[in-house]
């Protein structure tokens, strides 16, 4: 850590084992845990928390001011989950009194030049492909996969083990489960792939298939497709979580690629 053309506030509380090399300023008030590795010219300013085991390569800026102009300097953080990489030039910003933390969970890769606005809350084992940007506000599950140049709108929700296709807009709501792609972003079927990946057998993926073929292919509006899949299938986690997340959405959820949108 004793890297002389490196600035390291007196104030930041590092971890005896965590390298940081050349030419990387760390701000006051910061946290860093065991074994991270911080790469040249990065900038770590007030307000981070980063886990153990994390790589941030070079040219990432970590925890500046939201580009929010209701933002008045409180005193908000960004938390940086264990064995998390950060790659280059990459931006991630801290919270404001909404959320007062932006928040990226374990084992995710946040690729080049991504960037994650305030108050995001970013789950475990993610991956976000290079440029893909986050508004504020945004919630995004575990295992979620953004492909490359995704956008995201503010106070949007994706459900976990979504998978979102490169250069997609994402406006609406992307349910747990599921493909999006298209313009205007529309489910395209479950990521069967990525749950078979993570260990999901072959009944649970058929179960999850048949919901979403009531949701988006019956032709149901989508209060009556949640009374009927609560009615007609058996109640499971998976399940459940479906048809909270449609309850729940603020925005609404995405369209199905054969409607009308």
């Amino acid at each position: 850590m004793n890297q002389p053309l490196a600035y390291i506030h007196p104030g930041a509380k590092i971890a005896k084992n965590v390298v940081v090399e050349p030419f990387t300023t760390i701000h006051n008030n910061v946290t860093i845990g065991d074994g991270t590795w911080i790469g040249s010219n990065v900038t770590i300013m007030e307000g981070a928390r980063i886990g153990k085991n994390c790589n941030i390569f070079p040219g990432a800026v970590i925890s500046a001011s939201p580009q929010d102009l209701k933002y008045e300097g409180e005193d908000t953080t960004v938390v940086i989950g264990d064995n998390t990489t950060i790659r280059e030039c990459a931006t991630i910003h801290k919270g404001t009194s909404d959320r007062m933390k932006t928040v990226i969970g374990k084992n995710c890769l946040i690729m080049a030049y991504c960037h994650v606005a305030h108050d995001c809350l970013v789950g475990d084992n993610c991956i976000f492909s290079n440029n893909s940007t986050l508004a504020g506000h945004v919630t995004i599950g575990d295992n979620v996969i953004l492909a490359g140049l995704v956008a995201v709108h503010q106070f949007v929700s994706v459900g976990q083990h979504a998978f979102v296709t490169g250069g997609s807009l994402v406006r609406k709501d992307v349910p747990p489960y599921v493909k999006a792609a298209r313009e205007p972003l529309s489910y395209v079927g479950i990521n069967s792939v990525g749950l078979r990946r993570r260990g999901f057998v072959s009944d649970k993926i058929r179960e999850i298939q048949n919901i979403y073929r009531i949701l988006y292919q019956k032709n149901y509006n989508n209060s009556q497709a949640v009374q009927i899949i609560e009615a007609e299938m058996e109640a499971t986690p998976e399940r459940d979580e479906i048809l909270q997340f449609i309850r729940d959405s603020q925005r609404g959820i995405m369209k199905g690629y054969f409607s009308n949108n």
